[in-house]
């Protein structure tokens, strides 16, 4: 784990987001490096790339993280970079949720609920 990431500025620190491209596709107009990925293998290819070049923060579309979570749970160890579920373009399958729930479960001991959307 490269902790020089932290001493950077941040601003100056790289922020990639992978997923499949129709739901990435927007991202690169807030700065963010776009991986296309589709399934686990694309995963287990584009991880460690950014890991080597210093990536702080790797968000990854729900429909890709699912297909490689036994690989992503291998990679929760690191503390940088943090790797965060978010929905694809067709909406979220509540798993990054999950996943925080999970997270703040095991650090803190508390249950938390998200806010269901009735709408």
């Amino acid at each position: 784990m490269n902790l020089e990431i932290l001493e950077k500025e941040p601003s100056k620190r790289k922020i990639a987001v992978v997923g499949d491209k129709e739901s990435i596709l927007g991202f690169s107009a807030i700065g963010m490096d776009m991986y296309p990925a589709y399934e686990e293998n694309d995963i287990k290819q584009i991880i460690p790339k950014l890991i080597e070049e210093d990536y702080a923060i790797i968000y990854i579309t729900e429909n890709v993280s699912i297909k490689a979570e036994k690989y992503l749970e291998k990679m929760k160890k690191n503390k940088i970079p943090a790797i965060i579920t978010i929905p694809s373009n067709t909406g979220s399958l509540k798993y990054g949720e999950k996943r925080i729930k999970d997270m703040v479960q095991k650090a803190v001991g508390i249950e938390i609920n998200f806010k269901e959307d009735n709408s």
